[in-house]
């Protein structure tokens, strides 16, 4: 019984944690990267592994300029994004058929109102280490008005 005592609150306070360490990250690394756009509300990351994907549905508004920013963990590698239309048309991508990555920044501007998903996946180790690397993937917004 004393040891459900003490795993219970290093279970509920983990969460908490790894939240706070996802922010901080994101104010320090990758906030500096929007320069020049004004940050949206939200705060959008995720604590990722290896293989993992995720998805954000986010509502972007006519005559404004866009600036989407995915600021991953260096230990987790150059992470994969795309910016699809709600018909799942692909508009974006980061990735090159020929494996090359064009960066983590997207400067848009949409002509009208409207909803995008934004997909984001972090690529398989290749390393034969049985240790599974984690870190804080952000999806950042940022932008002027016109």
């Amino acid at each position: 019984m004393k040891f459900f005592k003490i795993l219970l609150p290093i279970l509920l306070i983990a969460p908490l944690l790894s939240s706070a360490q996802c922010r901080s990250f994101t104010k320090k690394k990758c906030l500096p990267q929007l320069d020049g756009y004004s940050q949206n509300d939200s705060f959008n990351s995720a604590v990722l592994i290896p293989g993992d994907e995720a998805e954000l549905l986010l509502t972007f508004y006519d005559d404004k300029d866009y600036r989407l920013l995915i600021c991953g963990h260096p230990i987790l590698g150059e992470v994969e994004f795309e910016v699809l239309d709600t018909s799942e048309q692909m508009i974006y991508t980061n990735h090159s058929d020929d494996g090359s990555d064009k960066g983590n920044l997207f400067d848009f501007k949409v002509a009208s109102t409207q909803q995008l998903i934004v997909r984001i996946r972090v690529p398989e180790t290749e390393t034969a280490s049985t240790l599974i690397h984690e870190g804080c993937v952000s999806i950042m917004v940022g932008s002027k008005d016109m």
